[in-house]
């Protein structure tokens, strides 16, 4: 009995852990200029972009712009064991594993139109969460995970109003729309009635999670320039919750029972799935930036964004109450379960921040610009996990812009990050976890890297 609830309350936890893991997939790369100077960006806000950073920076811009773009995220990680404990036995462990090779290309597109008098309106289309992981199918803690996905859309609307030539605030709401999917694999059994212990099956099943949502999200924004070579900014963004819907399946499940006993069902007929309801919280931001001109051709900037992690807590998720299953009359003919319910996962994430510099150097029709950033990672030890390996980084960027013509101009940026090494541990078993053998636990660390390249071209009429 306590043999199949445990597993099924198990696999509740892993989809109800794995449908949340946009933690730490915020994305900030949401222009190439921006990016190129470390996204050190909110008291300048000079193209389409400021609608994301701040959007009082549109204010200052005129005519009617046109602003599109991409980012090439190729992100590379690999977990490194050191030593394998199962029971009271530890022993070294050499197989390394690498995550399997992605690329993403979140977007970003911006367009503005300044009035005559002093109103600039506009909006943005920019994936503001997202990228994922994916694993070996059979490695070591495909128990954990095996692929994770996550994308989101904000379509942003956006005015902003020029009170002086010093001074002007902006404001934008959002329409956000998300979507999940997750896969991992799952220990399982073909026969519950052998004795001493049920009997486990050659292979795991695997579980899969496809959700969608969407919500509402808001940012607004000020700037002041109180000379022309010194540009003060500060803009926030709303924690937005984000419903999530999805269908759990399972298939590769064995079938249970055997011996003199016939089968009591299929493991989906004990978990059946269906639709399950979640709530995420996508984090607030505040940006606070300094900018000054130290000559006519060269600024520089420092910035301040912290991001409420926080609000990550934990994580509930709403199942539909499964059946109970009645064992055999020769065991007794007592019922077991529900095993399929509600069930909360504490999550326990931190505030951030990032400190972000950057500058920009002007020779003509040629931008050159650099930045640093630090992000500090949310992710406390104790909720380190291969869906989501972060970690403190430090990333480093150049680009540059160039005008082709009066009215066309490109910018091109390229990033590197550098994750610090994480120690963590993942885990397997081949059998269910009330089986006496233990699980076999793989001490080790990430070590975590990611390549970005980003472009955008600009139009202005």
């Amino acid at each position: 009995m306590s043999l199949t609830k445990t597993f099924l309350v198990l696999v509740v936890l892993i989809v109800c852990g794995a449908s949340a893991f946009a933690g730490g997939y915020q994305l900030n790369e949401h222009g190439a200029r921006a990016m190129a100077m470390g996204g050190a960006y909110v008291a300048q806000a000079s193209d389409g972009s400021a609608i994301y950073f701040n959007p009082a920076g549109l204010a200052f811009q005129s005519g009617f712009k046109v602003m599109l773009g991409t980012t090439i995220i190729m992100p590379s990680a690999t977990f490194k064991p050191t030593t394998s404990t199962k029971g009271s036995t530890t022993t070294p462990y050499t197989t390394e594993t690498k995550m399997v090779d992605q690329t993403f290309t979140p977007i970003n597109a911006y367009i503005t139109y300044a009035l005559n008098n002093g109103l600039v309106v506009g909006v943005g289309v920019f994936n503001g969460y997202g990228l994922g992981s994916e694993w070996p199918i059979d490695w070591d803690g495909r128990q954990m995970s095996v692929k994770a996905d996550l994308m989101t859309w904000y379509i942003n609307p956006t005015v902003a109003y020029k009170f002086s030539d010093q001074f002007s605030v902006g404001a934008g709401i959002s329409y956000v729309s998300g979507s999940v999917k997750m896969k991992l694999r799952a220990t399982t059994i073909s026969n519950l009635f052998s004795t001493p212990l049920p009997t486990p099956s050659a292979k795991d099943g695997t579980v899969a999670l496809d959700g969608t949502g969407n919500a509402i999200n808001w940012n607004i924004g000020i700037m002041y320039k109180p000379t022309a070579d010194l540009s003060i900014g500060v803009s926030y963004r709303s924690l937005t919750k984000i419903d999530f819907s999805g269908t759990a399946t399972f298939t590769d499940m064995a079938m249970l029972g055997g011996g003199n006993f016939p089968p009591v069902g299929t493991l989906p007929n004990f978990f059946p799935g269906g639709t399950g309801k979640t709530t995420l919280p996508l984090p607030s931001n505040l940006f606070a930036g300094i900018a000054y001109n130290i000559t006519k051709d060269f600024t520089v900037e420092a910035d301040f964004q912290y991001v409420g992690w926080s609000a990550y807590d934990q994580l509930l998720l709403d199942v539909p109450v499964g059946p109970s299953v009645t064992l055999p009359a020769a065991l007794g003919g007592s019922k077991l379960g529900p095993y399929q319910g509600p069930s909360t996962s504490p999550k326990n994430w931190e505030d951030a921040y990032l400190i972000r510099v950057g500058g920009e150097y002007r020779m003509d029709k040629l931008a050159l610009r650099a930045g640093f950033i630090y992000d500090k990672t949310p992710e406390p030890d104790a909720a380190v996990e291969p869906m989501l390996p972060d970690a403190n980084r430090v990333e480093a960027t150049v680009g540059f812009g160039y005008d082709i013509s009066k009215s066309v101009n490109i910018s091109a940026t390229y990033q590197f990050i550098s994750f610090s090494d994480r120690n963590a541990s993942i885990s397997y078993k081949t059998a269910l976890p009330v089986v006496v053998s233990p699980a076999t636990v793989i001490n080790g660390a990430y070590s975590n890297s990611a390549n970005l390249f980003g472009v955008n071209v600009g139009l202005n009429f």
